[in-house]
């Protein structure tokens, strides 16, 4: 049999194509489960993003809605009407009104140059005053120009102004956190009046006011551009709001009236506009308060102090856009308004108090002796409360002879007290020791050696303690404070006193537990202190013994007659009495009357002092004007000598048995001294019509009750 030689060829190939048969077979089940397990994961996937897409859509439909809407939302705040406030007897003397508005609430696509010329358009067709720009802000307006330029112009954002240098270090960065800061004071600095004269035209400063409000305080946030507009002002925009995209009349709005003007004004003190916002200097505390910077805040006087009161809770709205990009405000929260707060002044005495001090202010201009007279205060207050019921100021200008109101003076300003404190004086010495109750010492001119003579207005003669209260004893007081330094007085002869520095101390101490040279704690911003003179020479120690070395502020002689007054208990005045929550009488706050401090010693002594200062009235020392009125007053005259100048002032109390008010005149530099020497006008001019219009209050009170 003869071999096939294709039978092997043919094996061999049906081999191979059985391997590449399996190979295939493989590779597809390979393929398969691969298949299946991508499959399987698309699967899972898609579940994954269903359950995703369930949550999203069905069970957390209305947190997601929530989201979306706050990201195309924003949140702003703005004040709500300021609580009142009211006098005493509950006359209004700062009131809340309604007001209107226009605000801008930016649009939400607009550019620099568009919203630009809507300024100046904005500032054309309602009037805005161009001289309402500051100087700072015409600089500003400079550089603003000269951004709106081409990039490539070398005039660009004022680069021109820097040196090559400056501009590198702007450049990359070197300047640091301070970099726009420190490139704009410089431009300030090079940018002058001929440059933006050449530049700036009326029209366009009054356009940047515009603008300058537009873009002012928080991005986003609606701005207030003009405060307080007329009904056609209101309607002119309403009937052409399409010429004006973003801007509206805010009809909720309100402002500040004082029905009795200028009264009290500087102690009321001042809310700042929407336009000004939160005061620089105060930025950091109502910002810490989370006020924000356009808030409109108190910025002085009891409008500042009590903010916490009167401001209320702040208003929260939305801010959403429609399809054409234009604002749409929706109020989330309307607020509340802030509590009405009623303080111990009576507005009426206040007026009268107001009309006799300025009035007497006034004469003084026609008298060529009186030249130096350009302050006069007066303030009237409880002495067991520590209530004030008037507090009134005013100051000249000797150029002008304008007379305005300065009743923060009366918190605000140093004065020599002079002779008033030498009830305060007498008190010490009789506690102390070195003078004994009645005692009398011979009131003639004292020869100290190396010192000028040191006597009285007039030489009185023999005096006892309460007569030298009676006739304001100078010599009296000089030799309290010899003996309390353990000197010795001998006509012609040293005093034989080293070192008064203790005795300085020790008068100080008995000043200020009648509340003179300190801070009183009256609740109003930035009472000062006392001056407390730094020498201790033996001659100021005499001095100082009848109130002319330190130096205090009228309310402070006002603490310390009241001291006297209600038998030595120094009270802390107070102008604030309570708050009450809107058209309603429910209180919410209210003044408890502190204790300051209490004389310390033998009080019986006081009495010694109560007696002296009512023994000045029913002796004419006070004047004739007090020692009239229909109550019995205690009182005593003061003046000091302060350079070419007399200091003079009338301090005291009624009625004198049961006291319900003590009174302080002051009346710096009032009068020449020597030959040219005035009147006390404390007690010829001020203190009898304004103490017959308290009684004549009082009395009414009293018959109504």
């Amino acid at each position: 049999m003869i071999p096939n030689p294709f039978r092997k060829f043919d094996l061999d190939k049906m081999r191979r194509s059985s391997d590449q048969l399996n190979q295939s077979m493989d590779y597809a089940n390979e393929v398969s489960k691969r298949l299946i397990i991508f499959a399987v994961i698309i699967c899972i996937l898609f579940g994954v993003v269903f359950v995703r897409l369930f949550q999203i859509q069905v069970l957390s439909h209305d947190e997601y809605t929530e989201k979306m809407e706050s990201y195309n939302t924003t949140t702003q705040s703005s004040s709500t009407p300021r609580g009142q406030i009211y006098d005493r007897n509950g006359k209004v003397i700062a009131a809340t009104v309604v007001s209107h508005n226009i605000i801008y609430t930016q649009p939400e696509e607009i550019t620099t140059e568009e919203r630009w010329e809507l300024a100046k358009q904005f500032a054309a067709a309602f009037d805005v005053d161009d001289n309402e720009i500051t100087t700072a802000q015409r600089k500003d307006m400079y550089i603003f120009k000269h951004m709106l330029l081409d990039v490539s112009d070398p005039s660009y954002a004022c680069n021109d102004l820097l040196t090559e240098e400056e501009l590198i270090a702007y450049q990359n960065g070197s300047w640091g956190d301070e970099a726009e800061s420190r490139r704009t004071e410089l431009l300030h600095e090079r940018i002058t009046d001929d440059m933006m004269s050449e530049s700036i035209s009326d029209e366009e400063e009054a356009g940047y006011v515009v603008y300058a409000r537009m873009v002012s305080g928080t991005s986003g946030q609606s701005k207030t551009i003009l405060e307080d507009v007329d009904d056609d002002t209101v309607a002119y925009l309403v009937e052409h709001k399409g010429d004006f995209p973003g801007f509206d009349v805010d009809l909720g709005s309100w402002k500040r009236e004082y029905p009795y003007g200028d009264t009290l004004r500087d102690v009321l003190g001042n809310v700042t506009t929407s336009t000004q916002g939160v005061p620089a200097e105060l930025v950091d505390y109502y910002q810490a308060l989370g006020y924000p910077l356009n808030a409109r805040v108190g910025s002085s006087g009891l409008e500042y102090q009590y903010e916490g009161l009167l401001s209320g809770t702040r208003k929260v709205s939305s801010i959403e856009y429609d399809e054409d990009g234009n604002a749409i405000i929706n109020d989330d929260t309307s607020g509340k308004k802030g509590y009405d707060i009623y303080l111990t002044i009576d507005i009426d005495l206040q007026q009268r108090l107001d009309e006799v001090v300025k009035e007497t202010l006034e004469n003084a201009a026609d008298n060529p002796y009186r030249q130096d007279f350009t302050t006069l205060f007066v303030c009237l207050m409880n002495p067991k409360t520590g209530e004030i019921y008037a507090m009134s100021g005013y100051q000249r200008n000797t150029e002008t002879d304008d007379v305005t109101p300065f009743a923060s003076g009366n918190y605000l300003s140093y004065t020599n007290p002079g002779s008033i404190v030498k009830g305060a004086t007498l008190y010490m010495g009789l506690n102390e020791g070195v003078v004994e109750p009645g005692e009398i010492i011979n009131d003639a001119p004292m020869h100290i050696q190396g010192t000028p003579v040191k006597a009285s207005y007039r030489n009185y003669g023999p005096v006892d303690d309460v007569k030298a209260l009676q006739v304001s004893s100078n010599v009296y007081m000089f030799h309290i404070a010899i003996r309390l330094a353990g000197g010795t007085y001998v006509p012609y002869q040293s005093l034989g006193i080293s070192d008064p520095s203790s005795t300085f101390a020790l008068m100080r101490q008995y000043y200020s537990m009648f509340g003179l040279g300190n801070v009183t704690g009256l609740d109003v911003p930035n009472e000062v202190g006392g001056y407390v003179g730094y020498s201790t020479e033996v001659g100021k120690l005499l001095d100082f013994a009848i109130g002319q070395y330190d130096m205090c502020t009228p309310i402070q002689i006002l603490q310390y007659v009241s001291t006297i007054a209600n038998g030595g208990t120094t009270m802390r005045p107070h102008l604030f009495s309570y708050a009450t929550e809107v058209n309603s009488t429910n209180v919410v706050a209210s003044y408890e009357n502190q204790v300051v401090s209490t004389l310390r010693g033998n009080i019986e002594y006081l009495e010694r002092v109560q007696e002296g200062f009512r023994a000045c009235v029913t002796s004419g020392y006070c004047g004739t004007a007090i020692n009239a009125l229909s109550e019995d007053v205690a009182g005593k005259t003061g003046t000091a000598e302060v350079g070419e100048s007399t200091s003079t002032a009338l301090i005291g109390y009624g009625p004198y048995k049961d006291p319900n008010v003590a009174f302080a005149c002051i009346a710096p530099t009032s009068s020449d001294t020597g030959s040219n020497l005035q009147s006390n006008v404390c007690t010829t001019e001020v203190m009898g019509p304004v103490l017959e219009e308290y009684f004549s209050i009082m009395n009414e009170e009293q018959a109504s009750n």
